[in-house]
């Protein structure tokens, strides 16, 4: 890598070459600027190596993988530069890697300089007046990554035991599942009652009731719902029957105010109902948008604008709309727990074209420009109007009907948010006493509903109302869920699989305490506390973990949780006939015979039945090799069922991994490119298809798509399908022929 001369120039460090482009820009040709490419060091994996508690908590750091160059890089202009100025995010996260570049780095004083904006004034002004490190925010950092590690760690350690190996347990992680089980357990406990919903087609009397452009046809809603069939058919029979007329009418002048500029959470909410976007998804397009100088920070839970930024939005107001639409507004978070310490998320220049973004960067900072101005301008005013309606003349008494109406009368704020004023029901002028004809009079059996499921957005808002997590936090929460495989989604919908629910039930039943909303809230009190130099990171970091170890310790004789119930009666033990229970696989919940291991019936959690191993008449050429373990007998090759379907292993497994089931059932027919032995064979994995050697696990040559069995004239190794504009290329991603367009 060639390094640019740093003599003589004052050196600058940020987190994103993007962002490096744009500041370097601003600052002129005496200073240098470089990415870490985000955080330089981090914990070990190993948890016994990570942190030394003995000693007060003391984390022992690595420099993060593929990290090294990068060091190298700034070491070398850091040695050459006049001075070494630190300009990470203006947070937690940002100061620990300004901590992390200066211990690395052996800087002496180095200055650390901070701004909510990237633009030329905002960063121009933050460089006239740097600091030192903040340590306290330093160590707030460090507290929350070492007590996620300590909790995650010593829980996951514990479940793997008791539930199952590889899943695992977090300090905020567990916090959500279990509000997303409570929900579960309320649907699943749901009782549906039946009632009937009986509307009615009208029109003013003397309309065409045709449906032609000149009636005035609009629908009305019986306002009580009969709980039974009789009920319904007598209201239905009796409106038929008799003439209707206009009881009450009531109008009313309401107004709509605009809701706060972003915070973090809005942010995330609004982009998710109304862009479709996941939590994590918006939060990388708005990086773009800030990287770029669009948008201020946007890890914030302030809604708050500064008195710049306010002038600026009332002089687009009365530019864009005009005068009266502007009513300045301060906004202040309702959140006990917000720290407050950055702006809402705005536009940097409200004036300012977007240029060199993409449709869904276009798209959120629109959003984004439009709550912003919104803020400050004028309440819209609507007009709501209330009909009520019933028949004459009728010995017999049937509820009123009502249609409930409104229209915007001045727009207000929705003139820069139009998208939020939502679909008006149009309600005719009529007065009361007016006649009405009924063109129609049906009723519709329905059952009650159970609670919605929350949605990405909902579980975000959830969170942050009970003081769960941080702006940096939601969309890692929400991310984790998934990656572990303890929510699925269904459109926007989060639902638990079985495998979050028993981890849980577990949790809930074991380590109530520590998953709490009460608890996990004044943890994160705490963390705050320290940020604001308030608490010491050991004795709060002990506080926590004396008694959590204790607890842990406490629950190492609890027997292993091996069923998760009675399955269905009428699902018997396709082997030996006996009743079964639900048991937890990699692949989710199936049913297992209750005299296992005697009897391995089995069957999916629909009902079918899984097929029993059937042997091959092989033995396995690895068992008891690869694993290193002493087992009682070699194992023979048998064909089972899994989670992707039929594979062949050995007899022995898991105790023994060797598996050959896509060599023989999924081979392409491909030589392997790397061991020449074996064959390219499709295999299945958390992210879909991909193809790998049979070899493996001694070859582990692996390429994302399948070959094409033709060799690279370039390197020699193998193509690969690619495009409908480029059919084949390269699998080796160093090659130039694995993107060949570029060529």
């Amino acid at each position: 890598m060639v390094l640019k001369n740093a003599t003589g120039k004052t050196l600058v460090i940020v987190e994103s070459p993007a962002k490096a482009k744009t500041i370097e820009k601003y600052l002129g040709s005496d200073y240098i600027v470089r990415a870490s490419v985000g955080h330089v060091r981090d914990l070990p994996k190993s948890n016994k190596k990570a942190i030394d508690i003995a000693a007060g908590f003391k984390p022992h750091y690595e420099v993060s993988k593929g990290k090294h160059k990068v060091i190298a890089e700034l070491e070398s202009l850091a040695n050459e530069a006049k001075e070494v100025i630190l300009a990470t995010d203006p947070d937690r996260e940002g100061e620990a890697i300004a901590w992390h570049l200066a211990e690395l780095l052996e800087l002496k004083d180095p200055k650390r300089v901070v701004y909510q904006e990237i633009t030329k004034e905002a960063v121009q002004e933050a460089f006239k007046h740097p600091r030192t490190i903040d340590q306290h925010m330093r160590q707030a950092q460090e507290a929350r990554r070492v007590l996620d590690r300590l909790v995650g760690y010593d829980l996951s350690g514990l479940i793997w035991q008791k539930v199952r190996y590889g899943l695992s347990a977090g300090r905020v992680q567990s916090p959500a599942l279990r509000i997303l089980m409570e929900r579960e357990r309320e649907i699943r406990a749901f009782t549906p009652e039946d009632f009937w919903v009986i509307t009615a087609k009208a029109t003013a009397a003397g309309a065409d009731p045709s449906g032609s452009t000149n009636s005035e046809q609009f629908t009305l809603t019986c306002t009580e719902e009969p709980k039974t069939q009789d009920e319904a058919d007598k209201i239905v029979s009796l409106g038929k029957k008799h003439n209707w007329e206009v009881k009450d009418v009531k109008e009313s002048e309401a107004k709509r105010a605009p809701r706060a500029p972003f915070t973090t959470s809005t942010l995330q909410q609004t982009a998710s109902t109304r862009l479709g976007y996941s939590p994590s998804n918006t939060m990388r397009i708005a990086q773009k948008l800030y990287e770029k100088g669009y948008i201020t920070y946007m890890r914030t839970d302030s809604p708050a604008l500064s008195k710049q930024a306010q002038a600026q939005t009332l002089a687009v107001i009365d530019s864009e709309f005009g005068k009266e639409f502007i009513q300045p507004r301060n906004f202040k978070s309702r959140s006990k727990s917000a720290q407050e310490a950055h702006e809402a998320i705005r536009p940097s220049n409200l004036g300012k074209r977007v240029a060199g973004t993409t449709a869904d960067q276009q798209k959120l900072y629109k959003l984004i420009w439009a709550r912003t101005v919104a803020s400050q301008m004028a309440d819209a005013k609507v007009k709501r109007m209330k009909v009520l309606a019933n028949i004459t003349n009728s010995q017999e008494q049937i509820p009123d009907f009502a249609v409930r109406g409104s229209r915007v009368i001045f727009d207000g704020w929705l003139k820069a948010d139009p998208t939020a004023k939502g679909e008006d029901t149009q309600v005719p002028a009529v007065a009361k006493g007016d006649k009405l004809e009924i063109t129609d009079i049906t009723a519709e059996g329905k059952q009650t509903q159970p609670p919605n499921r929350y949605t990405e957005a909902g579980l975000i808002k959830e969170l942050e109302k009970r003081g769960i997590g941080r702006p940096s936090t939601y969309a890692s929460i929400m991310k984790t869920l998934n990656d572990r495989g303890y929510v699925s989604k269904e459109g926007k919908t989060l639902i638990p699989t079985d495998t979050g629910d028993v981890v849980s039930t577990f949790l809930e039943e074991h380590f109530n305490k520590y998953i709490s909303d009460t608890f996990t809230a004044e943890m994160e009190q705490e963390l705050d506390e320290i940020a604001e130099g308030k608490r010491e990171y050991v004795a709060t970091l002990s506080e926590f973990y004396n008694p959590f170890t204790k607890d842990v310790d406490s629950k190492a004789d609890i027997p292993k949780v091996t069923n998760m119930g009675d399955a269905p009666s009428e699902f018997k033990c396709p082997e030996c006939g006996a009743d079964m229970v639900y048991k937890l696989s990699k692949g989710g919940k199936f049913m297992s015979c209750s005299k296992f291991p005697e009897c391995n019936g089995a069957r999916k959690a629909d009902g079918s039945i899984i097929e029993p191993p059937k042997e091959i008449g092989e033995e396995c050429p690895k068992c008891g090799v690869s694993t290193g373990r002493r087992l009682k007998t070699h194992g023979t090759l048998v064909q089972r069922e899994g989670r992707f379907g039929m594979f062949i292993s050995c007899s022995n497994y898991p105790k023994c991994k060797y598996i050959k089931q896509d060599a023989l059932l999924n081979s392409t027919g491909v030589k392997c490119g790397d061991c020449k032995d074996g064959e390219m064979v499709e295999r299945h994995g958390r992210f879909g298809a991909f193809y790998s050697c049979s070899n493996y696990p001694d070859c582990k040559h692996i390429i994302k798509t399948r070959p094409t069995g033709n060799l690279c004239p370039m390197c020699g190794q193998l193509m690969m399908e690619g495009t409908k504009t480029i059919p084949e290329r390269c699998s080796d991603k160093t090659c130039p022929n694995h993107n060949p367009h570029k060529l």
